[in-house]
Parts: structure tokens; C-alpha cells; sequence
């Protein structure tokens, strides 16, 4: 029995997204290498993963399911040999109000709800639409992130309890508020020490995971010295809990759309992303875009189930891996096997983390995660990409991070058809000896106009100039150059339409010469191209239109008879 070729079609294309033979003879290459990888970036990783549990709101238990779940299947489904997935800052920024709104249980089904979304679009072949983010927004977005995951650490960092609020800018300075009437030095203490060690042993021995010595030194000062201002993470369950269904109401999903949609952008961005930097750190990986939003969606799906946080593909982890020597996804598939094994075996260790200490490498995470060359050189290359990277870094500190996107996009495009609109001009010819501008001389400037229109034909840009042609006094026929026009829109079209239709109402003739096949259509639709013919004829060339202008100012009797039209030489060829 034949299988229908929509089905068919998608299992061929379900198919082409699973994993392949080579991906299998690729991790038997280097397992050595790929082990030892693995096993420094579950190292670096769990810090990071408990300190966004905790942001998160769904507790340090739910970094680790993340880490564990998500690695493993985006390891072994996902675009990229080399991306390592977990829960990051920038997802955590999106799941705070969602907790504040609809409890663990939202979150939890925003994650699946983003998975199936995810999957949708691999499906669907998105995955390339990540070339068209233009580097400011993501300069901006990524800045952005970087002060929001810092502004969230100042409540655990002062040891106050975090206060109410949506906006983090709010929530940090009541943060401050409160500790200045009751300060909790100790807390202070452990999480500028953390960073500061962090930061500082980063710069000295980059290899080093100076993360886990600084947690395991100040969790050791915290129990030696029974800091009462520095409390622990608590008490974590042995192991991951038992796949559950305890999502939201049914009735509720409506009101979850919207912020599954933005999970969803933000780990299609920020995997994407991650890949993308993963390739620009080898020679000879490249990733499959449309696999890896396959992978991350996946582990969207199967996440929640253990009580984790939707996962994106994470840069840090990723550029770790890609640095200690990762040659396949064995690394990444070792680096979520690491991490089960200390839930299993080390979850009593784990808890007495002071949150000070976990606030500390997080606070350090923000600081590396803002690249100063980077910002310096999108700041000094136009006013625009400066532009575009401020607004929306502010974008992503006083809205959100999917606003922020938007609106970054939204203003380059803006800006990018600006700058295309001023390349269009309506140029009069002759301008000089150059550029066919001989076939122009001798024309009497009285009775016939030639231009030239360059540049894109379309809505940004025709307002700006085609007016100018009905403003033309004292002149009996008008040449129009079309052959360097680049693009041609309705809205150019139209534009170009009542200029001609103006034009003819005074008497003048247009005619036009070189006319792109491609431009025809638009043209057409709108009417205009059959104004645009003399007699029923279209010319290739501008000496073409002009001798034809001549023709028609000789059988009108314009010119005067002591410059006979017939006088003036006219040469032969011109490119159109």
C-alpha cells in the first residue's frame, strides 16, 4: 500500500532531522578527548545549573533535571556536535514572570507547549532564519541578558529575602533597601569573593574551573563558620523525580501561548546562536540549524516531565567544550552523565551551598558574558548599529527579552531601508562624459529631458524623488533610463504611475527605455508600463527613446529650424 505523499514527505523529512551513521563513527574518533571534555564542562556546569534553578524560581533541583534531561537528548538530537544545552540566564529572565503568574505548573507547560513549537519549526525548515538577526541585536540582547541575570543576584548576594516585584530594576533596589536597614555582611562576603575569584582566576588559568574551587570553599567557610546571613540552597531530592503530567489546566493554555511562543524564539535564538559561535571555533563543524531546533525541541518536551526548565542551547558551556578538546557529541553526552551521577550520588553535598555562593557565579557569568571588543567595535562602525545595539540592550532591561528582539529587529529594518531608499536618485543626463552620456549631447534641453532613475524603485525610496519629474517646465518629451533601476515594487509602481499620468495630463510625452523583464510585472499591475510606450513601442536603448523623441518633435514642428533635430549626430549603440 503507497503511502500519500504528504505523509510520505514527512517522513522523509522527520527522517532527515534523527540522528546519522556518521554522527555515531564521529564519536568513536576521539573518546579519550571527548571524555576528559565532558567531564570539565559538567564541572563548569554545575554552578551554573543550580544558580538558575534557583533564579528560575523552581528551585536549584530543577537546574539539575534540566542539565541532565535537556543535555542528554539536544546531545544526541541536536544540529551541533559541539553545543552543550542546559538552563541559561537569559531563559531564566523569561520564566520569572511566568512563575509569578501561573506557579511551577506554567512553567512546566510553557517548556513542553515551546518543545512542540520548536519541533513545529524544524519541521517547517526555520532553522536559516537565524542569518537574518542582524549582529547589533544580538550585541544588544546579549548585553541586556547580561544586566538582567546580574540585577536578579543582588537579593541572594546581600542575603535578604527577594522581594516582590516583576521588574528586576525593582526588585534589585528594594533588594538594596533592605539591606541597608539590616545588613548581612557574610552573604556580601561569599558572593564578591566567588566572582571575584571567578573572574580574576579566568584571566589567570582560563582551563581552571575556578567555579566549583570557589562554591566548595565558601560552602566549606559557611559550615566551618555557621554563617547565619549566608543560607543554603536546601534540601535537595536524591536523584530525579519520577516523570509526572502535573501541568496546568487545559483551560489555562490559551493564556500560556504567548509566553510558550517567546520560550520558544529565545531557545531558537540563543541555541542557534551558540552553534553558530560553536562553527566560527573550528575547522570543519558545522552545524544543521534545522536538526538543532529539532534537538531543543525535544528537550523541551522531555524536560518539564522531570520537573526542569526549558533549555537552550548554552554559549559558556559551549565555548568550554569546544576549548578542552570536544570532537563530537560524546563530550556533551558525557558532561549530562556527570551531572546525573552528582544528583544521584552528591544531592546532600549539593544542598549546603550557600546562595550567596551561587549568586557570586552568576554575578561573575554576567560580567564575562559582556564581550567589550564587541560592543566597542558595533558602537564605532555606524550610528545605526550603535542605535539598534542600545536600544535594545534598554529594551531587553525594561521590557522583555522577546520585546527587546522585536524591537531591535524592527529598528534595523527600519534603518537598513533608509539607507537602501537614499541610494535611489533621478539623475538628469547628461552628467558627464562618462556613463553613455554621450548619446545625450546635442539634445536641446528646452524641449527634451532625459534621466536616469538608479537605485531601488519601491516604497521606501519612490516619495522621495519621482515628485521631481512633475515639477518640470518649458519641455515636450521625457526620457526615463530605467535600465539601472534595481527593484521594482506596487508602491514605486504607483508613485512612478502619477508622475506620468501628470506628466501626459500637461502635454508632455514620457517614453522610457531599458526596462528590466523583472520590473514588468510590477509595472504592469499597476498600469503604468503601458504609459511608458510610445506608440505602442518600447525601446531597449536611451538612443532608441531619443531619436524616437526626435521623430516626435519633428511632426509636432517644435524645433526651431535652425537647429534641425536631423543635424545632431546620434550614435548607434548604447548598453541599455
Amino acid at each position: 500500500m503507497s503511502v500519500p505523499l504528504p505523509q510520505a514527505g514527512i517522513r522523509r523529512r522527520i527522517t532527515s532531522l534523527l540522528p546519522t551513521r556518521a554522527d555515531v563513527d564521529q564519536v568513536r574518533r576521539h573518546p579519550r578527548r571527548d571524555l576528559l571534555a565532558g567531564l570539565t564542562v559538567a564541572v563548569v556546569a554545575l554552578p551554573l545549573a543550580l544558580g538558575f534553578g534557583v533564579s528560575s524560581g523552581l528551585g536549584a533541583e530543577a537546574g539539575l533535571a534540566t542539565a541532565v534531561v535537556a543535555g542528554a537528548l539536544a546531545a544526541v538530537f541536536g544540529g551541533s556536535g559541539l553545543q552543550v544545552s542546559g538552563p541559561t540566564g537569559a531563559m531564566t529572565v523569561v520564566l520569572v514572570p511566568i512563575v509569578a503568574d501561573h506557579g511551577p505548573a506554567g512553567v512546566l507547560t510553557v517548556g513542553l507547549m515551546a518543545g512542540v513549537i520548536l519541533v513545529a519549526l524544524a519541521l517547517l525548515r526555520a532553522g536559516g532564519g537565524m542569518r537574518y538577526v542582524p549582529a547589533p541585536v544580538v550585541e544588544g540582547f546579549t548585553l541586556g541578558i547580561a544586566c538582567v541575570i546580574g540585577l536578579q543576584q543582588i537579593p541572594n548576594a546581600l542575603g535578604v529575602p527577594v522581594p516582590e516585584g516583576e521588574r528586576v530594576l525593582v526588585v534589585a533596589w528594594r533588594a538594596v533597601q533592605e539591606f541597608t536597614r539590616d545588613p548581612a555582611w557574610a552573604a556580601s562576603a561569599l558572593a564578591l569573593a566567588v566572582a571575584a575569584v571567578m573572574l580574576l582566576g579566568a584571566r589567570w588559568k582560563p582551563t581552571v574551573p575556578f567555579s566549583v574551587l570557589a562554591v566548595t570553599a565558601a560552602t566549606a567557610v559557611a559550615q566551618a563558620a555557621g554563617l547565619d546571613g549566608a543560607p543554603p540552597i536546601g534540601d535537595l531530592p536524591p536523584g530525579l523525580p519520577a516523570p509526572s503530567l502535573s501541568f496546568v489546566d487545559t483551560g489555562a493554555l490559551g493564556s500560556l501561548l504567548v509566553p510558550a511562543l517567546a520560550v520558544a524564539a529565545l531557545a531558537a535564538l540563543e541555541s542557534l546562536l551558540s552553534a553558530s559561535v560553536a562553527d566560527g571555533m573550528t575547522v570543519g563543524q558545522r552545524h544543521d540549524p534545522d536538526r538543532e531546533l529539532f534537538g531543543q525541541g525535544l528537550a523541551n518536551i522531555a524536560a518539564p516531565l522531570f520537573g526542569g526548565v526549558p533549555a537552550t542551547g548554552a554559549i559558556a558551556r559551549t565555548a568550554v567544550n569546544v576549548r578542552t578538546g570536544a570532537t563530537s557529541r560524546l563530550a556533551s553526552l558525557t558532561h549530562a552523565a556527570v551531572l546525573a551521577v552528582i544528583v544521584f550520588a552528591a544531592a546532600p553535598l549539593v544542598s549546603r551551598i550557600p546562595l550567596a555562593a551561587l549568586a557570586g557565579v552568576l554575578l561573575a557569568t554576567a560580567v564575562r558574558m559582556v564581550e567589550v571588543g564587541s560592543l566597542r567595535a558595533m558602537a564605532r562602525a555606524t550610528r545605526s548599529d550603535a542605535l539598534i545595539l542600545v536600544l535594545t540592550a534598554v529594551a531587553t532591561l525594561v521590557l522583555d527579552l522577546v520585546q527587546a528582539v522585536i524591537i531591535g529587529l524592527a529598528v534595523a529594518g527600519v534603518l537598513a531601508l533608509r539607507a537602501v531608499a537614499r541610494q535611489a536618485r533621478l539623475a538628469p543626463l547628461p552628467l558627464d562624459r562618462g556613463d553613455d552620456a554621450d548619446e545625450e549631447h546635442g539634445v536641446p534641453a528646452e524641449h527634451i529631458v532625459a534621466y536616469r532613475l538608479d537605485g531601488p524603485l519601491f516604497f521606501a525610496a519612490a516619495h522621495r524623488f519621482l515628485p521631481e519629474l512633475t515639477e518640470l517646465a518649458d519641455v515636450r518629451v521625457v526620457v526615463l533610463r530605467m535600465s539601472h533601476v534595481s527593484v521594482v515594487d506596487a508602491t514605486g509602481a504607483l508613485v512612478l504611475k502619477n508622475a506620468v499620468t501628470k506628466l501626459r495630463r500637461r502635454g508632455i510625452v514620457v517614453m522610457a527605455s531599458g526596462v528590466r523583464p523583472a520590473h514588468r510585472r510590477a509595472l504592469a499591475s499597476v498600469g503604468v508600463l503601458e504609459l511608458l510606450r510610445h506608440e505602442g513601442r518600447e525601446y531597449a536603448t536611451t538612443p532608441e527613446a531619443i531619436r524616437a523623441a526626435r521623430d516626435h518633435l519633428e511632426r509636432e514642428d517644435v524645433l526651431r529650424a535652425a537647429e534641425p533635430l536631423a543635424a545632431v549626430p546620434v550614435p548607434t549603440r548604447e548598453a541599455p
